[in-house]
């Protein structure tokens, strides 16, 4: 018997067989509009990140060096102390080249001028701070040798956000070696985390108040003390006014420009994650501020001697025995990574660790203090504390930033936010209201949202308005637009805000 002889009418199958046919026939008919609409949605999200990917990418040479210099420690004019922590000290600096409308404020390099010491006296007679655009950071070398290569390869985790052409100086024609430095990853530029536009090894020179400030890593030339070797790494990079701990010193931002920090530190650490890094030292020492012209902060994420950013382990790193390295400030480590024993095939996951500690850093901002550190009130100890133990937000925090805070520092990382949808969330909050609002989640009106902030964003630019803090962030919101992710965020707002929301079929 053929398959056509086979085929049975509709009107003669059985009741039972006829009304499930009738059925399935119906609800496929009533679900194809919906994911005709879903389509739609999801190619408009990547037609705007199509648009706006290439929008996003930060300037390769941001302070306007010139290609071949730069890669000396005589090149530069090396300035006062900016901060020193437990892996090297920080100095102001003037670059090589005069930068682009300085007006000839900048220091000036005598005739003859060769050192860092004698550029030091040239800088301290100047003494304006408009002439010190640069940082360079002096590595501590107490264990890595003095040949390039020892240095390199021991402080590999230094140059993780170094850019293309950091290490030209080092490596001659190439501008870094092709598949990372000793198997680490290498980041690509981001408005939120630090971009090392310089790196190369010198001798160690005597810097102002090296002497008194850091005395037992200097070379026993330098002091009769010390223990360091005489050629260390050198990471030159751009001049923030401030740290984070700094900036949060002298007083605490308003509720609306603390949700705009706290969505900079989740922009870069899913900027880290998409590309298979944990930063694993999180703390406000490690977050540098700018201002926009209008004042508003902008964040950076700095100081990568702690991060994973293995080629073959990704974000999950084998903990067979204590002596593998679990990351820095155990304050703000994890519960997943703290409470972690070793063993064999024992595996931490550091995918959902640097969003965890965005958490604690938020009390930071907001106030009214980090509760792992015991500001305002008992330390907690991320490897034993209770969800219900956390503090309470002040009042004037949005509530679905306390519901976000509180999800980030959920102790199970499955039911932690991803940093991206955690971003999204705030994208959603801060600008979206219209379009998540309280009756739900309509896809038209999400995509007409979408749409208009996409014009909003051409049209700033545009003007020449894209420079600002704010203006970055939502053009980072539509260059990383995933239709999944936005949905995701989108379901949690509208849940917190008591609306119901479907989530994506």
């Amino acid at each position: 018997m053929d398959a056509k002889s086979m085929r049975v009418p509709l009107g003669r199958l059985p009741p039972a067989p006829r009304r499930l046919g009738l059925a399935l026939g119906l609800g496929l008919a009533l679900l194809e509009p919906a994911a005709a609409e879903e389509r739609r949605a999801a190619s408009a999200c990547r037609d705007i990140q199509t648009i706006f990917l290439p929008r996003n990418k930060p300037p390769k040479d941001p302070l306007g060096l010139l290609a071949r210099r730069g890669f000396s420690l005589e090149d530069y004019f090396i300035g006062q102390s900016i901060g020193k922590g437990c892996s090297g000290a920080v100095y102001e600096a003037a670059a090589p080249a005069e930068p682009p409308g300085d007006g000839g404020r900048g220091p000036k390099r005598k005739e003859g001028a060769g050192g860092a010491s004698e550029a030091q006296g040239a800088a301290e007679a100047e003494g304006w701070k408009e002439g010190f655009p640069l940082a360079i950071k002096m590595m501590w070398n107490i264990s890595a040798g003095s040949t390039s290569e020892g240095i390199l390869t021991t402080m590999s985790q230094e140059l993780v956000p170094a850019s293309g052409r950091a290490l030209s100086g080092e490596f001659g024609a190439v501008a870094r070696p092709r598949g990372g430095l000793c198997g680490k990853k290498w980041l690509k530029p981001h408005p939120n985390v630090i971009q090392v536009i310089r790196a190369f090894t010198s001798q160690v020179p005597l810097l102002p108040g090296a002497t008194v400030d850091y005395p037992d890593v200097l070379p026993s030339s330098l002091s009769p003390s010390g223990i360091g070797h005489s050629r260390t790494l050198f990471l030159v990079m751009k001049n923030y006014p401030c740290t984070l701990r700094q900036f949060l010193s002298e007083g605490r931002p308003d509720p609306c420009v603390g949700a705009l920090m706290i969505l900079q530190l989740l922009e870069g650490v899913d900027h880290l994650v998409r590309q298979g890094v944990a930063h694993r030292d999180l703390k406000s020492d490690n977050i540098l501020v700018e201002f926009d012209p209008a004042g508003c902060p902008g964040l950076v994420i700095t100081d990568f001697g702690c991060c994973l950013a293995d080629q073959r382990l990704g974000l999950k790193l084998p903990f067979p025995s204590w002596y593998v390295d679990r990351g820095g400030n155990t304050c703000l480590m994890a519960p997943e990574v703290a409470t972690a024993v070793p063993g064999p095939g024992v595996v931490i996951d550091y995918s959902k660790a640097d969003v965890w500690a965005v958490g604690a850093l938020a009390y930071e901002i907001l106030g009214p203090g980090n509760p792992f550190y015991g500001q305002g009130g008992p330390a907690l100890d991320s490897r034993s504390y209770r969800e219900e133990e956390l503090p309470p937000l002040p009042a004037p925090a949005a509530p679905e930033v306390k519901e976000l805070v509180g999800r980030l520092l959920r102790r199970n990382p499955a039911k932690r936010p991803s940093a991206r949808v955690a971003a999204n969330v705030l994208h959603l909050s801060l600008w979206g209201e219209a379009a998540v609002g309280r009756p739900g989640l309509p896809l038209p009106q999400l995509v007409a949202w979408l749409l208009r902030q996409s014009a909003a964003a051409l049209m700033t630019e545009r003007l020449g308005g894209g420079r600002g803090v704010v203006s970055g962030l939502k053009r980072g919101f539509l260059a990383g637009l995933d239709y999944e992710e936005l949905c995701e965020a989108a379901a949690l707002l509208c849940c917190w805000r008591g609306a119901a929301c479907p989530a994506p079929q």
